[in-house]
């Protein structure tokens, strides 16, 4: 997952700049490698465990297209806590904060605010 995310941030981020040259675009990864732990397996096999924590955020706004996004997420152990937002089409912004471990599973606070629209006639 955490690839597949890391890919994604950069294939934007090369899009963004390629296609719209005032966009801005940054990202920020820290893994933090752990001991090799052995754990036994099925059947008598060992098999190896890394205590898995990382760090990583991106932010995107292009203003030319509306595209303004942002995460950062947290994860040590079984425990991820994140948050992102987005802008959306209708001119609201979506804000959620999310958690997980193995104990309670995932949980995810959604927020959403509006930006006062003026019209002039």
């Amino acid at each position: 997952m955490f690839s597949k995310v890391l890919c994604f941030v950069a294939i934007t981020t090369v899009v963004v700049a390629q296609d719209h040259g005032h966009a801005f675009s940054s990202n920020h990864i820290s893994r933090h490698d752990g001991h090799h732990e052995a754990v036994h397996g099925h059947h008598g096999h060992i098999d190896y465990f890394t205590h898995p924590k990382y760090e990583f955020d991106y932010k995107v706004e292009d203003h030319h297209t509306g595209d303004q996004k942002s995460q950062h997420e947290h994860r040590d152990g079984g425990a991820v806590k994140g948050s992102y937002s987005l802008h959306q089409p209708d001119g609201s912004v979506r804000h959620v904060d999310y958690y997980a471990d193995d104990h309670s599973g995932f949980r995810a606070d959604v927020k959403y605010s509006t930006h006062h629209l003026h019209h002039h006639y």
